[in-house]
């Protein structure tokens, strides 16, 4: 009998391959939908979908900024400052134990944009869609003294509520049924990836998609 050729794409190496890839394409996922990053996405969502879409592009720029700079940067500078001083081991903070001082520093973050939003006058479920972030990351940090609930889920559904709210009630373009369904996609994926990555089970993930959606949704209707 002739030997009979295994494919290559059933070779030991050959999947060690594709589940190499399929890892790195799920961590880069999470860095680039990172918690940090969803009150960028989404005051970028609320320029270009809701009626914040009449504001002057300089007006865009210098808000758009000034969330990097609270929500991006100085939180990274903290962490960083943490890992530096033996307080984290890990800037992705996978370790559940070393959640406490980096959910503390979100708070106050989105706290602070969310002033900085009151403050130059901005329509009040704007400044909800940030205080429903800082209510999210307070009741992760809760749960965090007993169990691992996914900070990228709360953050990833805190948009998608958002998405909701914008298409409910504040004056929507007309690209706001397919912005939404891409997010709600984005969730799905990203979520995916954290349980593929073994970060959280599916049950964590499923919590703080449902922390984080409330948070936005119920503050957003005050």
């Amino acid at each position: 009998m002739e030997n009979m050729n295994i494919p290559e794409s059933t070779t030991p190496e050959a999947k060690a391959n594709d589940i190499g890839g399929i890892d790195r394409l799920a961590t880069l996922l999470s860095w680039v939908l990172v918690p940090l990053m969803m009150p960028l996405y989404g005051i970028l969502m609320l320029f270009s979908l809701s009626q914040l879409a009449a504001a002057t592009i300089g007006v865009k720029a210098i808000v758009s900024l000034v969330i990097i700079g609270i929500n991006v940067v100085l939180p990274m500078m903290l962490v960083c400052l943490l890992k530096l001083f033996g307080l984290v081991k890990d800037i992705g903070l996978n370790n559940r134990k070393e959640r406490l001082l980096p959910y503390a520093i979100t708070v106050l973050a989105f706290c602070g944009s969310g002033w900085y939003m009151a403050s130059n006058g901005a329509p009040s479920w704007t400044v909800m869609f940030f205080l429903g972030g800082a209510a999210a990351a307070a009741v992760n940090a809760i749960v965090n003294f007993w169990w691992k609930i996914s900070a990228h889920a709360a953050g990833i559904a805190g948009v998608v509520a958002l998405m909701v709210r914008i298409r409910m009630e504040w004056m929507p373009s007309d690209g706001i049924l397919a912005w939404t369904v891409v997010w709600v996609l984005l969730a799905g994926i990203l979520g995916s990836a954290r349980v593929w990555l073994g970060r959280h089970t599916v049950g964590q993930v499923m919590a703080g998609y449902a922390v984080g959606f409330l948070s936005v949704y119920l503050l957003t209707m005050i």
